[in-house]
């Protein structure tokens, strides 16, 4: 593969190879690079690509213009949802691209600016290492915004990283987490200030050319070996996923971010 930019599946996402590192960006700066379905595909074929390529050494994803990583699912993508095998089905989705995403044989690192929340943060956390500005808000507040839940891998993945006292402030307040306290937490391995991220982030992508690219390789598998020993079978949570996405408070909550009409929360 070239350090040219290459030709992407979608718009909304950038592509482009420089001095080994592949750097992939969430191109919807006007909604504030909320993913869509092709998006996610986008994703997924780029880990296919880049896995075998001996020319790329590292992946560095990063949200386009300044004001958000990635700010969740795209909410209109929802509005079609009436049966449970719609949600689950779109669980498993996410599952799988994060998936690809979590196993992918080389170092990934997330470059975060403002918004990563919802999809956003389960892209996020599944990366090797994580660079913050101070603008950063991490979260999953879908306890405010749509009434619905993660899967119980993702869950997991929060729990993991957060702890489940914060995991719980996280889900059940919908906490966003500063960069400065997601940095004392570990969630963030480091804070750059926004006029030199990318470039600090270059850097610390460059230098993995420099290490030994077997144990870069086994120390990342072996990791998500253990971790996959403590996580429960994906279908742990498909009780609670059709309960919520097919409440009348989803789709109310959904139609309020469509259309714009008033709801309140019934528990329904």
């Amino acid at each position: 593969m070239s350090d040219s930019p290459d030709s992407s599946p979608t718009e909304s996402v950038t592509f482009n190879v420089r001095d080994g590192v592949a750097w992939l960006g969430f191109n919807r700066p006007q909604s504030r690079n909320a993913m869509t379905w092709e998006m996610y595909s986008a994703l997924e074929h780029y880990c296919d690509v880049l896995a075998d390529d001996d020319d790329v050494h590292a992946l560095v994803l990063h949200g386009v213009g300044g004001e958000a990583f990635v700010a969740g699912t795209d909410i209109t993508q929802f509005a079609g949802f009436s049966k449970p095998e719609d949600a689950i089905g779109y669980e498993r989705r996410i599952d799988q691209v994060v998936g690809k995403l979590e196993r992918f044989p080389k170092p990934t690192l997330a470059l975060i600016e403002g918004a990563c929340v919802g999809g956003g943060a389960a892209i996020a956390l599944v990366c090797d290492f994580r660079y913050a500005t101070s603008s950063m808000k991490f979260g999953v507040p879908i306890a405010k915004t749509l009434g619905n839940t993660l899967s119980i891998s993702n869950v997991s993945r929060l729990i993991d990283m957060l702890g489940v006292a914060r995991t719980k402030e996280v889900l059940m307040m919908a906490r966003l987490v500063n960069g400065e306290e997601a940095h004392a937490a570990g969630l963030v391995n480091g804070l750059f200030d926004a006029a030199t991220i990318h470039d600090d982030v270059a850097m610390l992508a460059a230098d993995f050319a420099k290490r030994a690219p077997l144990t870069l390789q086994a120390s990342k598998a072996l990791i998500n070996r253990a971790l996959e020993q403590r996580r429960l079978d994906a279908g742990a949570s498909d009780d609670w996923i059709t309960t919520c996405y097919m409440s009348r408070d989803f789709a109310a909550a959904v139609d309020k971010f469509v259309n714009k009409t008033a709801f309140a929360w019934t528990g329904r």
